[in-house]
């Protein structure tokens, strides 16, 4: 399966605009992203939200060092949220590492198949809980919480963590040594 093509709408620092908001859009497209690059990819249903703030980014961004010496290039965090909140939660999150990608319109989510109703939560569409390794555009290894479902009453979280993928990525080291 390869990730699919779509056009993320990103926010990026630019000095040279000045001013106490100096930020500017920047599309940036799944090629950009995963094309060349070996990338773990994360998704979670939302910035700010519990599970994702107190245990799925900030393992990740603990682990960034140990995934990168197991030829990881980047670590991606996907949300259905828009630039502006992906922002705020990364600064608040102290997130260094681990680049946070804003899926505002859920296309890349949908294309995913990982697209789900969160309605009784208040939230809308959003994404499944999910991580993925993904080699050059092509998806290799995918871990998708159980219990799929649109308006899941439940957010499972017991197989996209960062443990879980970096054990896998060190299986995978190991049987090709």
């Amino acid at each position: 399966m390869r990730v699919p093509n779509v056009t993320f709408k990103t926010r990026v620092r630019n000095e040279s605009l000045g001013g106490p908001n100096p930020f500017e859009w920047k599309d940036l497209t799944s090629n950009e992203l995963f094309g060349g690059k070996n990338v773990v990819l994360f998704s979670l249903p939302g910035a700010f939200t519990p599970t994702c703030s107190t245990s799925h980014l900030p393992r990740y961004e603990e682990l960034y060092e140990d995934f990168k010496a197991q030829g990881v290039d980047a670590v991606v965090c996907l949300s259905v949220n828009d630039a502006f909140v992906m922002f705020q939660w990364g600064k608040q999150q102290g997130a260094n590492n681990v680049f946070l990608l804003p899926d505002g319109n859920a296309e890349f989510t949908r294309k995913m198949g990982m697209l789900v109703d969160k309605s009784n939560l208040g939230f809308g569409m959003r994404s499944w809980r999910y991580s993925a390794y993904v080699e050059d555009g092509d998806v290799k290894k995918m871990f998708v919480e159980p219990g799929f479902d649109d308006n899941c009453p439940t957010d499972p979280f017991e197989v996209s963590d960062a443990d879980t993928m970096l054990n896998w990525l060190k299986g995978e080291k190991s049987k090709a040594a």
